[in-house]
């Protein structure tokens, strides 16, 4: 079994200096955008390490269960900086955040993992298996279900608006529900990956260790972030939407950015499928309930009730993403159009 490249060495090391150079920062009071740019980057980082020991950890099972781990593992950051946003009283970061990874993931990284795939395509059409890309688009659409019928309620003041709180409660366990209905048959469904003779290049137990430092890691920097962020959009003179749904979703997606743009640059277009829409159906039917219901032991609680605009988005881009990938294939201009969908938004944002 063969051990980590010269590169990856290199990578690792960078990673740590960078993450305790943000700790440095931090704790000895550095200007704003240097503290936020610092802890950015160290979180994206923990979130390439994640990413790499969990595709090392995908090598001995297949493509369901390796996109599952990816997506559970390389969500650790946004859950970190929902958690430490909602304790710091900031609900608009904590709600752009879970909004914002489930648009980056179903918008840009999705888009952009089509492109790719389509241009190393010999017909250019990405062809992947039809199950996973519907069942997500089941799940998104729960999710955004919940949440309009909220906004709606909202909007005509009736009765029920004023039981948000229940209402999201109650929804949560609905969500998580269908999600574990969902998930147990789909990952016992999984097929072992054929045997080609290379295996993982790491052993379980330095994969296992990278996973655990990486992880611990993604919570202290987590804490940095938040801390740093407020002070810096003050500086930069960014909205806090434009920072939770593109600054904060970008960061925190550098897993599903980085292991699916390479899974499809290689071909493996299942599994490059996979991590991404197993991250788009895990953020929005597990991660978001499950923080809603965390939430209610914190001082700010996390509810389904959005802004229209977020609501109308997350609307539209569940059904964008049902049109795109439905029907188990997709080319370089639909990715295009995601991405195009996802840069709008991302404009709008800047000028919440």
């Amino acid at each position: 079994m063969s051990s980590l490249t010269r590169g990856e060495r290199v990578a690792l090391v960078l990673i740590a200096a960078l993450s305790a150079l943000a700790g440095v920062a931090n704790y000895g009071t550095w200007a704003p955008v240097p503290r936020f740019a610092l802890a950015t980057l160290a979180l994206a980082g923990l979130a390439w390490v994640v990413s790499f020991a969990t595709e090392q950890l995908g090598e001995r099972f297949g493509p369901g269960v390796t996109g599952m781990l990816q997506s559970t593992l390389g969500n650790l950051p946004e859950l970190f900086v929902v958690v430490f946003a909602l304790k710091a009283g900031e609900l608009i970061v904590a709600q752009t955040a879970i909004v914002g990874s489930i648009l980056a993931n179903a918008l840009l990284v999705l888009g952009l993992v089509i492109v790719i795939g389509a241009r190393r395509s010999a017909d250019g059409t990405m062809r992947f298996s039809k199950r996973l890309p519907r069942d997500t688009a089941t799940l998104l659409l729960l999710t955004v279900f919940i949440i309009v019928l909220l906004g709606l309620s909202l909007a005509a003041h009736d009765p029920a608006s004023h039981h948000v709180k229940a209402i999201s409660a109650i929804g949560a366990v609905c969500l998580l529900v269908v999600y574990l209905a969902w998930v147990i048959p789909y990952l016992r469904s999984d097929e072992p990956p054929p045997d080609d003779g290379r295996g993982p290049r790491l052993g379980l137990r330095v994969t296992l260790t990278l996973l655990a430092i990486a992880g611990t890691g993604s919570a202290f920097v987590s804490d940095w972030f938040v801390a740093a962020l407020a002070p810096a959009i003050t500086v930069l003179n960014i909205s806090q939407a434009f920072a939770g749904l593109v600054i904060v979703a970008i960061a925190g997606n550098a897993v599903e950015n980085a292991a699916g743009l390479a899974l499809a640059y290689k071909r493996r277009f299942d599994l490059a499928i996979s991590v991404v829409k197993n991250s788009v159906a895990q953020i929005a039917a597990f991660l978001f309930p499950l923080l809603v219901l965390i939430s209610f032991a914190l001082s700010t609680q996390l509810t389904f009730a959005l802004a229209p605009v977020y609501i109308g988005a997350l609307a539209l881009t569940a059904l964008a993403v049902w049109q795109v990938t439905g029907d188990g294939e997709a080319a370089a201009f639909e990715g295009w159009a995601l991405v195009a969908v996802y840069v709008i938004l991302a404009t709008i944002t800047l000028y919440e």
